[in-house]
C-alpha cells in the first residue's frame, strides 16, 4: 500500500476524482428516475449515455469539425460546446424514449412481472451495444479538441485544470436545475406524484404514461449532457463504453440512495474519490476493486444507501 504516493498527491487525486464522480452522477440520474418511478433497474441507460457519445461527435462532423483539427478560437468554441451538447441530449434522449416505447411500455401493457422488465433491460442493453458495435465495426473514434487543457488554479503541488473545473461546475448546475424542476415545478410534482402512488395520481388527473416518458427523456438529456463532458475529459469512444461506466454510476446510484436525485450527486462524487484514492493506495489495477467493496461494506450498515430517500417522499 502507497501512503506516501496517497498522500503526497491528494489534491490532483481529489480533483481528478471529483470530476470523474461528477460523470458518474449525471448518468446515475436515469437510473435513479427510473428506479423511483418505476421500481425499474434501467440497465439500457448505460447504452443510452454511450449513443450520447457518439450524438456529440457526428453533430461536431456535420458542421465540419473533426479530430486533428486546430483548437477553434473561443466564440467558435462556445458554438461547438452548444452543437455538441445537443447532439448528445438529442441522441441520448431519442434512445431513452425508444427503449420506453419499444421494450417497456409493451410490458406494461401486459402488467409483466418485473423480473421480466429486468431481463428485458438487460437484453436491451445487449442489442443497443452490438448494433452500434457492428455499425462501428467496434473501432475507437477520438474527439476533437475544443480547447487545450491547462491549469487554471495551483495551491501548492495540486493542479485544477480548465476540464476538471468545467466538468464538475457543469454537472453540479445541472444536478441543482434538475432538482429544482423535480421539487418545485408543475411537471415535477407530477413525477413525483406518480413515484408515490401511481392510482391515486391518476385519480386526481396525471397521465402516468406522459410523466413516464417525461422521466425517461429527462434521464436522456443528463446522460446526453454527461457523454459530452466524457468526450472532453476523455476524448475518444467506441461501442462498448457504457458497460463499466454504466455499472458505475448504476453503484453511484445505489450508494447515494437510488431514487434521490441528490443521493445521486453524493454517490457519484464519492465514488469518484474512492476510485482515485484506491488506484493511488493499490495501483491502478485495483481500482474498480475498491469502489465495489467500498459499496459493500457502506450498504451493509446502510442498506439505503447514504441518503435513502425515494423519489415519492423526496422534498425540496
Amino acid at each position: 500500500m502507497n501512503f506516501h504516493f496517497l498522500f503526497s498527491n491528494i489534491g490532483d487525486l481529489t480533483v481528478t476524482g471529483l470530476s470523474q464522480g461528477a460523470i458518474y452522477a449525471l448518468i446515475a440520474l436515469g437510473y435513479t428516475l427510473v428506479y423511483g418511478l418505476l421500481k425499474l433497474i434501467n440497465f439500457a441507460h448505460s447504452e443510452v449515455f454511450m449513443m450520447g457519445t457518439f450524438g456529440a461527435l457526428i453533430a461536431w462532423n456535420l458542421v465540419g469539425l473533426h479530430e486533428n483539427d486546430p483548437v477553434p478560437s473561443l466564440p467558435m468554441m462556445v458554438v461547438y460546446l452548444l452543437v455538441g451538447l445537443v447532439g448528445a441530449m438529442v441522441w441520448s434522449g431519442v434512445t431513452a424514449l425508444t427503449v420506453e416505447f419499444v421494450a417497456y411500455r409493451p410490458l406494461r401493457r401486459r402488467n409483466a412481472p418485473r423480473l421480466v422488465f429486468l431481463i428485458t433491460a438487460i437484453g436491451a442493453s445487449v442489442a443497443i451495444s452490438e448494433a452500434v458495435g457492428v455499425i462501428t465495426g467496434r473501432n475507437q473514434y477520438g474527439m476533437p479538441d475544443l480547447f487545450k487543457t491547462a491549469n487554471l488554479i495551483t495551491i501548492g503541488n495540486v493542479h485544477v485544470t480548465n476540464v476538471d473545473l468545467g466538468v464538475l461546475l457543469a454537472a453540479i448546475v445541472m444536478m441543482v436545475v434538475l432538482d429544482q424542476f423535480i421539487n418545485r415545478t408543475r411537471l415535477g410534482r407530477g413525477i413525483r406524484a406518480v413515484a408515490q402512488d401511481p392510482d391515486t395520481a391518476a385519480l386526481m388527473g396525471i397521465n402516468k404514461n406522459r410523466v413516464i416518458v417525461l422521466t425517461f427523456a429527462l434521464g436522456g438529456v443528463m446522460a446526453g449532457a454527461a457523454a459530452l463532458l466524457y468526450n472532453l475529459k476523455i476524448g475518444v469512444t467506441r461501442a462498448d463504453i457504457g458497460f463499466l461506466l454504466g455499472i458505475k454510476a448504476f453503484t453511484a446510484a445505489v450508494l447515494g440512495g437510488i431514487g434521490n436525485l441528490r443521493g445521486a450527486l453524493l454517490g457519484g462524487l464519492a465514488l469518484g474519490l474512492v476510485e482515485n484514492y484506491g488506484s493511488a493506495l493499490f495501483g491502478t489495477s485495483w481500482r474498480d476493486v475498491v469502489a465495489f467493496v467500498v459499496l459493500v461494506v457502506i450498504l451493509m450498515f446502510r442498506p439505503t444507501g447514504l441518503l435513502g430517500e425515494s423519489l415519492g417522499k423526496a422534498r425540496a
